[in-house]
């Protein structure tokens, strides 16, 4: 099974920015098991800015282009050199991918990538992508991790994505505001009843929010892919999504159920 997990900064980093070690220590130790048991895995990961930001001490994530810019390439070294520990201490390689919207929308681009990203699947590394922020600018953004993941798992041809976020999956209402709430745990189709429900905000340091994420579930289903919300505040929970057990919300590829 070829699966794409999004990684988003509200799992990896504090408030401030700085990195949750034991959250991130757990999730690179279940990924590693789940990739033990025969599992074909391609991380994409959020936290570049926002560690950047905790890295340099900043007391929000910048708003100016330059400064953003500058937060996620100090932030991308301290990202790829923790991950890189921490999977090579169960004997995994990792491999970083930086790409652009450029880079997808140019066919050659496009091809040159997904070349790239199935011949590391083959040589056994878990590729690790995230937008290139340092040099991406509005012309040529993807804009967001959700959609990113989106199009890496349609690349990729992946039997599924799960969007490891800071909210259990897609609700009746916003559970922030409304206590009777309800989870919904399986979407068999993106109605309109169901766009309506989504949100504008993520968290401070993140990009994404509901809006994205069911964005990127349209980009999934169509493509024959299904797509899972789940927090990731419990990595282990991605043993339970292995097993094919009810986690989150789950959208189901072309009206399957």
């Amino acid at each position: 099974m070829r699966i794409v997990i999004k990684i988003g900064t509200s799992t990896l980093a504090h408030a401030g920015g700085r990195l949750n070690i034991r959250r991130t220590e757990e999730l690179c130790k279940v990924i590693s098991d789940l990739k033990n048991s025969g599992m074909e895995i391609i991380l994409v990961s959020s936290g570049a800015i926002g560690m950047g930001v905790g890295k340099l001490s900043l007391t929000k994530k910048p708003s100016d282009m330059a400064t953003k810019q500058a937060a996620a390439a100090i932030g991308q070294c301290e990202l790829m050199y923790v991950y890189d520990k921490l999977f090579s201490e169960y004997n995994h390689t990792v491999a970083q991918i930086l790409i652009t919207a450029a880079d997808v929308r140019h066919e050659d681009r496009h091809r040159n990538f997904s070349t790239t990203l199935n011949r590391l699947l083959e040589l056994d590394v878990i590729p690790i992508i995230n937008e290139n922020d340092s040099v991406a600018t509005e012309e040529i953004v993807i804009g967001d991790n959700d959609t990113l993941a989106a199009i890496v798992a349609t690349s990729a041809r992946a039997e599924l994505l799960v969007l490891l976020s800071d909210i259990n999956g897609l609700y009746t209402a916003d559970p922030h505001r409304d206590k009777d709430a309800l989870l919904i745990p399986e979407v068999p189709e993106l109605t309109e009843e169901i766009l309506a429900l989504a949100g504008d905000k993520g968290s401070a340091l993140g990009t994404g929010g509901m809006k994205t994420k069911l964005s990127a579930a349209r980009i999934c289903t169509e493509a024959g892919c299904d797509m899972i919300i789940a927090n990731g505040a419990d990595p282990a929970l991605l043993y339970d999504i292995a097993d094919g057990k009810p986690v989150g919300t789950r959208f189901l590829a072309g009206g399957k159920s």
